[in-house]
C-alpha cells in the first residue's frame, strides 16, 4: 500500500513515493507555486537577520570604478 499525503499547496492527497516526481506536491503546478511563494519571500525560515559584508550592495553605497591608474 502506497502511502498518501496531503498536498501542501491544494491539500488533495498525493502519493508518496519515487513514481511521483514532485511528492510532496500532487502536482508540478502545486509545486510551482509554492516555489513562487518562496521566491516572493511569502515564507521565512525564522533566523536572526543576516548582516551585510559590503560585497552585497545592501549598504546602500553606490558603485564606484576603480581608479584608472589601476586598470593601465
Amino acid at each position: 500500500m502506497v502511502k498518501q499525503v496531503k498536498c501542501p499547496t491544494c491539500s488533495k492527497m498525493a502519493e508518496w513515493s519515487t513514481d511521483n516526481p514532485y511528492r510532496p506536491f500532487c502536482s508540478e503546478r502545486c509545486k510551482q507555486i509554492d516555489l513562487g511563494a518562496w521566491a516572493d519571500e511569502k515564507f521565512a525560515i525564522p533566523g536572526a537577520p543576516l548582516e551585510t559584508d559590503g560585497l552585497t550592495g545592501d549598504s546602500g553605497d553606490k558603485f564606484s570604478p576603480p581608479p584608472k591608474s589601476l586598470l593601465n
